[in-house]
C-alpha cells in the first residue's frame, strides 16, 4: 500500500506541475511579466544536480519547498509550516544556523507564447542576498563572482534564450558571510539565522520591441517664488537591438496633454535621451498642483506614460508616477541643518523604519503602517539600511505625503555586526569593496528617484562615509539626482567632502523624563536635528505581550521578556521598570504592569515631539526610534508587529498635532504651536488645572491670534506661580482646549502632573541614557475613585469596504475618567480588530465633559466575524 500511495503522489506532483506550467504569466505593466507565483526551493545538501538540467518537479521530489518571490529562504520555511510561530517565546533559537549556511536553489517555471519569445527580453533581479548563479534554461547566465550584493540591481539580456511553452530560470543563492555588507539589525532585535539569505526583491522580465527603454527618470524644478509654474524633465535610456538604424517617435502622455519627439537610432546604440521644456512645450506646467507632506498640503501626484513607436508600433513603454515639488536644505545661524519643502521650512518630525525580521510585510501591512505614520501628524521615516522588499513603502509614502530618508545602516560601521575590523569609517575598506558599494548606491538611486517621498540620501548612519566612497556618491548623485539634498551621516560630524552634517544623534535610547527635552541643552535635548532618539522601551498593551511571552513567563518579568527587548544595553526592562515603580507605584501582576506602562509610554513621549515644536526655530527635525518593530518586542516602538498601537502611538499623536496648546515641562508655562502654513486669528485657550480630588483650582480663558508656522507663549510664566496653589496636591492635572473663531474645538491636551520633579543627572549622562537623581511622584492616581461612564456607539459601512465607528463618552461624575482606553473587537475571539485607525485614544474626561471620538477599520480584518466595542480606564469601569 505504501509504495502505492508514494507512485500516486508522485503522479499528482507531476500533473500538478505541468497545470502550474501552464499558467498565464502574472502581469503587472505591458510586457513586463512579475515571476512571483509557484518558485521552488531546496537546500543544495539535500540535492545532487546538473544544473542543466534542473526543474520544478525535480526538487519536488527532492523534498523541496513551493514559495513565493520576494522571499528569504527562512521566511518560505516558516510558510510551509517547517518552522511554527518563531516570532514567539524563545522559538527563533530552536531554528539551526547550520542549514543556512550553504546555497539554496530557486527554481522557477513557467509558460511563454510565441509571440513573446521572439521579442527582445530582459531579465531583471531588483535584490539578492548575497550572491547567486543563475541559469536560463540550462544556460548560465550569471556566476556568483559578479552577482554579489545585498543592495545591487541586476539585469540580463536574454533574448534568444526563452522557449515557447515551458522554461526553466533556476537561481543558486547563497548565504552573506562575515565582512559582507548585507541586511542588518544591529541593537534592534535578533538576526534571523538565515541572514536574510534569498532572493528578497522582485523578479521580472520585460519584453520589447527592436528598441527597448529603461531607467526612465522625471524631475521638477518649481519657482518656490510664485509656486505656479514649473519646468518637468525626462530622462531615459533607449536601446537599439538590430544591426540597422532605426527611426522612431518617443511619444508621452501627462493628464491627456501629449507630445511626440523624433530620433534615430544606429545599429545596436545605446543612448540616454533628456526632453525638456525647452523642447517639449507641455513640460512646462503653469499652476502645477504640487506634493506636499503630510498636514502642509496634499500630496498631489502625476502620471507620465512614455511610448516608444516604430513604424507606428508600440516597442517599449514605460509609466512613472511623479510629484511636482521642491526640497532644500540649509543650516541655521546656529549651524543646524534644517529643510525647506516648497520653499517653506518644515520641522522634520518622524520615526525609525525597520522592515520584517523575514523581510516577509505584506503590502496591506505597509500601507497599514504609513497611515498609522500619518495618523500620528508624522511626516517622515527614517530607513536605515531597510529599504523595502518593494516600492511599496515609497509609493505608499508618496500617496500619503510621508517623507523618507534613505541611507545606509549602521551595522556596516561596527565590527561587532558587519563581522570585520572597522575604523573611523566604519568596515567599507578597500577599493573592491567601495566600488560594490558604490555601485549598490548607484543601483538604489536609479530604482528609487521618481518617488517624491524621498527627501534625502544619506551616505552613513553612526559615521561618515570614508572621503574616497563619499566622494563617488556625490558624483553619482550628481549625475543621477541632482534634485535632493545628500546628507552625509546622522550623527554630528564634519566631513572633509560636503562639510558639516549639522544633525546630531547624541541619544537618548532608553528612559527619559519629560522635563530632560525642555532642559538638556547639549545632548538629545530639543535644540537641532536628532536623527535618532526617544524616551526608551514602549512596552505593548497585555494582549500584544500574551501573544510573545508562553503563560508561564508572563509573571514576573524574565529572560524570556529580555528576549524581546534590544541587544547589547537594551536587552533589559530595568531602567523602565525602575522609574514605573519610583514614579507609579509598585506593581504585582503582569495586568499592572501593562496598564502603567500604556500611561507612562504616552506621558514620556508626547513632551519629545512638544518640546521639538515648541523651541522651533531653533528645533529642525526630530526622529523617534523607532517607528515600527520587525518582531514582537517590548522596545522603540509606537506600535507593534502586530500592528497594536500602545499608549506612546497617541501620545505621539497628541505630541505632534499641527495646531495645539502645550504645557512647557521645562519653564512650566503655556505654548501654543502652528505647524500649518497659514495664520490664525481669534483662537481661544481654556485652561484648567484640577487637583487628585478633580476640583478645580483654577481656570482661565484666553484669546490670541498665531502666525503660520510659529510657536508662542500664551501664558508667559510658571503655571503654578500664577495659580499660588501652595496647597495643590503632590499630583495634579492639567485640562487645555484650543478653539477657532467660531469656538469649535480644534484641538485639546490633558496632562498628569506632579509637585514633586523629576531631577535627572545631566553629568552622569552616558551615550545612551541621563541616569535620573530624584524622581516625580503621581502614586496618587490610584487614589481616584472608580466610576462608571455613559458610552454608545454607531457602527456605519462607509466606502472601500470600510466600516467606521463612533463612540460617545459622557463621564456624569465628579470625578475625572482618567486614560480611557477605546478597543473595537472581533465578537466571538475577542481579538482586537487591527488595524485601526482612531481620532484620539487613552482619553481623559473630566467632570461632566463628553467627547465624540471616531475609527475606522476594514472589514476584510474581521475574519467574518462581528463586532463589538469596549473600553476601561485606570479608574473606569469597563464594559
Amino acid at each position: 500500500m505504501r509504495k502505492i500511495y508514494l507512485f500516486a503522489v508522485k503522479i499528482f506532483s507531476v500533473f500538478f506541475l505541468f497545470l502550474i506550467s501552464c499558467q498565464k504569466p502574472q502581469l503587472s505593466l505591458d510586457d513586463t511579466i512579475v515571476l512571483s507565483e509557484n518558485w521552488y526551493i531546496i537546500n543544495s545538501n539535500q540535492i545532487n544536480i546538473n544544473p542543466e538540467k534542473i526543474n520544478a518537479e525535480m526538487l519536488l521530489q527532492q523534498g523541496g519547498y513551493k514559495t513565493t518571490v520576494p522571499t528569504t529562504v527562512l521566511a518560505a520555511l516558516v510558510k510551509n509550516g517547517v518552522y511554527k510561530n518563531p516570532y514567539f517565546g524563545k522559538n527563533l533559537l530552536k531554528i539551526p544556523k547550520d542549514r543556512f549556511k550553504n546555497s539554496w536553489w530557486f527554481v522557477k517555471e513557467f509558460s511563454l507564447k510565441d509571440e513573446m519569445v521572439k521579442k527582445n527580453a530582459l531579465l531583471k533581479f531588483n535584490g539578492i542576498n548575497y550572491k547567486a548563479n543563475i541559469w536560463m534554461n540550462g544556460k548560465q547566465i550569471a556566476a556568483a563572482d559578479t552577482i554579489l550584493g545585498s543592495f545591487r540591481t541586476f539585469k540580463f539580456d536574454v533574448s534568444g534564450l526563452l522557449n515557447p511553452g515551458k522554461n526553466i530560470l533556476a537561481v543558486e543563492v547563497f548565504p552573506p558571510q562575515s565582512g559582507d555588507f548585507t541586511i542588518g539589525f544591529v541593537d534592534w532585535n535578533p538576526w534571523p539565522p538565515d541572514n536574510n539569505m534569498g532572493i528578497w526583491r522582485p523578479v521580472r522580465l520585460c519584453f520589447s520591441g527592436p528598441v527597448s527603454m529603461q531607467n526612465t527618470y522625471v524631475s521638477s524644478d518649481l519657482n518656490i517664488k510664485t509656486l505656479k509654474d514649473a519646468a518637468i524633465n525626462i530622462r531615459t535610456q533607449l536601446q537599439n537591438h538590430e544591426d540597422k538604424k532605426i527611426d522612431l517617435i518617443l511619444a508621452g502622455e501627462i493628464e491627456g496633454k501629449f507630445f511626440k519627439y523624433p530620433l534615430t537610432l544606429e545599429p545596436f546604440e545605446k543612448k540616454n535621451i533628456t526632453l525638456t521644456p525647452e523642447e517639449i512645450s507641455i513640460l512646462h506646467i503653469q499652476n502645477p498642483r504640487l506634493w506636499w507632506p503630510n498636514n502642509l498640503g496634499d500630496p498631489e501626484l502625476y502620471n507620465l506614460n512614455l511610448k516608444v513607436l516604430v513604424d507606428g508600433q508600440k516597442s517599449a513603454q514605460d509609466n512613472v508616477t511623479f510629484g511636482i515639488r521642491k526640497i532644500e536644505d540649509y543650516l541655521t545661524k546656529d549651524g543646524y541643518r534644517g529643510y525647506k519643502i516648497n520653499g517653506s521650512p518644515i520641522l522634520i518630525k518622524g520615526g525609525g523604519w525597520v522592515d520584517d525580521l523575514l523581510l516577509n510585510d505584506t503590502p496591506e501591512k505597509v500601507e497599514a503602517q504609513v497611515k498609522y505614520t500619518k495618523q500620528m501628524n508624522l511626516n517622515t521615516i527614517r530607513l536605515e539600511g531597510f529599504w523595502g522588499k518593494d516600492k511599496t513603502l515609497y509609493d505608499m509614502c508618496d500617496r500619503y505625503g510621508i517623507l523618507v530618508m534613505v541611507g545606509w545602516s549602521c551595522h556596516w560601521e561596527w565590527e561587532e555586526y558587519v563581522g570585520k575590523a572597522c575604523d573611523e569609517f566604519g568596515g567599507i575598506k578597500t577599493d573592491s569593496e567601495m566600488d560594490l558599494i558604490t555601485q549598490s548606491w548607484k543601483d538604489q538611486i536609479a530604482l528609487l528617484r521618481n518617488h517624491p517621498s524621498i527627501f534625502v540620501w544619506m551616505g552613513g548612519s553612526d559615521k561618515l562615509p570614508r572621503p574616497k566612497l563619499e566622494q563617488e556618491y556625490l558624483n553619482i548623485l550628481k549625475k543621477e539626482d541632482p534634485t535632493r539634498p545628500y546628507l552625509a551621516s546622522a550623527g554630528g560630524f564634519k566631513s572633509r567632502v560636503s562639510g558639516p552634517t549639522g544633525v546630531k544623534m547624541n541619544g537618548p535610547y532608553a528612559y527619559t523624563p519629560p522635563v530632560y527635552w525642555y532642559e538638556d541643552t547639549v545632548n538629545g535635548g530639543a535644540f537641532g536635528f536628532n536623527t535618532e532618539t526617544g524616551p526608551g522601551p514602549q512596552v505593548p498593551p497585555l494582549e500584544s505581550i500574551k501573544k510573545m511571552i508562553p503563560s508561564e513567563h508572563l509573571w514576573p518579568i524574565d529572560h524570556y521578556w529580555e528576549f524581546h527587548c534590544g541587544r547589547n544595553n537594551f536587552n533589559t526592562l530595568d531602567r523602565y521598570v525602575k522609574a514605573m515603580n519610583n514614579r507609579y507605584g509598585k506593581v504585582n501582576s503582569v495586568e499592572e504592569f501593562a496598564k502603567v506602562a500604556q500611561v507612562m509610554n504616552y506621558e514620556l513621549i508626547r513632551p519629545m515631539f512638544e518640546a521639538f515644536m515648541v523651541n522651533r526655530p531653533k528645533t529642525t527635525g526630530i526622529i523617534q526610534w523607532m517607528l515600527n518593530s520587525a518582531w514582537p518586542e517590548m522596545y522603540w516602538q509606537l506600535f507593534d508587529s502586530y500592528l497594536m498601537p500602545n499608549g506612546a502611538f497617541y501620545g505621539v499623536k497628541k505630541g505632534a498635532h499641527p495646531l495645539h496648546l502645550v504645557y512647557n515641562y521645562g519653564d512650566k508655562s503655556i505654548y501654543a504651536v502652528n505647524e500649518y502654513n497659514q495664520y490664525f486669528g481669534d483662537l481661544k485657550a481654556e485652561i484648567k488645572v484640577l487637583d487628585i480630588h478633580s476640583k478645580i483650582k483654577w481656570q482661565e480663558a484666553l484669546t490670541f491670534e498665531i502666525e503660520k508656522n510659529s510657536t508662542k507663549r500664551i501664558l508667559p510664566a510658571d503655571v503654578m506661580e500664577i495659580t499660588g496653589l501652595s496647597d495643590l496636591s503632590d499630583t495634579y492635572f492639567m485640562g487645555m482646549r484650543l478653539l477657532d473663531s467660531e469656538r469649535r474645538e480644534i484641538s485639546n491636551n490633558f496632562y498628569w502632573l506632579s509637585k514633586k520633579p523629576d531631577i535627572p543627572d545631566y553629568a552622569s549622562t552616558d551615550w545612551y541614557f541621563t541616569p535620573v537623581k530624584e524622581y516625580a511622584d503621581f502614586k496618587e492616581l490610584d487614589s481616584l475613585p472608580s466610576i462608571e461612564i455613559e458610552a454608545s456607539y454607531h457602527i456605519e459601512k462607509t466606502k472601500d469596504n470600510e466600516r467606521k465607528i463612533t463612540v460617545s463618552l459622557v463621564n456624569p461624575t465628579n470625578t475625572i475618567a482618567f486614560f480611557i482606553e477605546l478597543k473595537v473587537a472581533k465578537k466571538k475571539s475577542k481579538e482586537s480588530v487591527l488595524p485601526i485607525y482612531w481620532d484620539d485614544n487613552y482619553v481623559s474626561l473630566l467632570p461632566g465633559e463628553q467627547k465624540k471620538i471616531s475609527a475606522t477599520f476594514s472589514e476584510s480584518n474581521l475574519d467574518g466575524e462581528d463586532v463589538i466595542f469596549k473600553y476601561s480606564g485606570w479608574n473606569v469601569k469597563g464594559n
